[in-house]
């Protein structure tokens, strides 16, 4: 395997290379939450100019299913890459017992348009989703919050757990609810097992509203279309991270968290897609010049994060930026070893 060399002032190409397949457990062995989110921290910031990302593509399979598109590229020296990612969602596979998303990425070259790599893209986007949450609650939440409320116990939310914990290590309790408690108490279970979180408290609990009082952290990644979280509930500092939704019909919190919290999003997507936030435009909550920044403007310092005791709001929707990111760092990882 070879990369290919591309510095300025510099038209040597190697043409010497051979695509490659990236298991699962490799995956899983070069990523981890924390370098992903300190890759994302130092590199948004330096290529997120130099990325071409249209809009994502949807197209309808089925009245509850869709195929999601989503190409991305650079042509930055520091960043030569071209991908795309192939989504299905499929939201009724929970009665069969599967995940509602799968998805697969390829990577090219975008010198020479080559394929480099292909990779497990339902992990590359668990890793990355929960990666960018965690960058906006270490840059959003408070310092000393303890408690993580985790609204959701399906594949993405152990990782968005990890996440939170890696960028947030005041953390001391974890908090989790799901529709089916069963699934709360194994992830729960689960998570007390994991040897990287010594002195943090699992446990799940099935009243709702009760838990959203105590959180200090509420993280929420469901396929709700009704409310889960009543903004009257949240308390005073906290920090709301919206994972799920990502049509006009998904909506995980209502309209009044959105009116008291300071929100933010991880891109413009967020504006036109998001239900929560579509919907509170539409209903005169707040308007999109409210919207306080962006991701890629709170790492820079060009909008100002959290101020005081106020509640934020972070709702993101996904980007193939960041996808693209989370596999160059799989991919140079792999170079490096070679």
């Amino acid at each position: 395997m070879a990369s290919i060399t591309n510095q300025p002032n510099d038209t040597t190409v190697n043409i010497n290379i051979s695509p490659i397949f990236i298991s699962t457990d490799l995956l899983h062995s070069i990523l981890s939450h924390q370098s992903l989110i300190q890759h994302f921290h130092s590199s948004l910031p330096s290529v997120s100019q130099t990325i071409n990302t249209p809009s994502r593509q949807s197209y309808p399979v089925s009245p509850s299913s869709s195929l999601l598109v989503m190409p991305s590229w650079s042509l930055s020296p520091s960043l030569p890459y071209l991908g795309v990612k192939l989504v299905t969602h499929f939201p009724r596979n929970s009665s069969l017992n599967l995940p509602g998303l799968h998805a697969s990425y390829v990577l090219f070259s975008s010198t020479t348009g080559q394929p480099l790599a292909s990779m497990d893209g339902t992990v590359l986007t668990h890793y990355r989703t929960a990666s960018v949450s965690g960058l906006a609650s270490k840059i959003l939440a408070r310092n000393d919050s303890k408690v993580l409320v985790m609204i959701g116990a399906g594949a993405l939310a152990p990782h968005l757990i990890k996440a939170h914990l890696a960028a947030r290590p005041s953390l001391q309790r974890v908090v989790i609810w799901n529709r089916t408690m069963k699934k709360a108490s194994d992830l729960a279970e689960s998570m007390r097992k994991c040897n990287e979180h010594d002195g943090v408290c699992f446990y799940c609990n099935e009243n709702l509203e009760e838990i959203i009082e105590l959180g200090d952290i509420v993280s929420c990644a469901t396929n709700a279309e009704v409310p889960l979280v009543k903004g009257e509930k949240l308390r005073e500092g906290a920090h709301l991270d919206l994972v799920g939704s990502f049509k006009h019909t998904m909506r995980e919190c209502d309209d009044e968290a959105i009116r008291r919290g300071r929100v933010f999003v991880d891109n413009e997507a967020a504006l036109e897609e998001a239900g929560e936030l579509v919907g509170a435009f539409e209903r005169g909550v707040i308007g999109k010049g409210d919207i306080a920044g962006k991701l890629v403007e709170l790492i820079n310092g060009e909008k100002a994060g959290r101020m005081n005791n106020e509640i934020t709001v972070f709702k993101s929707v996904g980007s193939a930026a960041v996808d693209l990111l989370a596999a160059q760092l799989v991919y140079d990882s792999i170079n490096e070893k070679i």
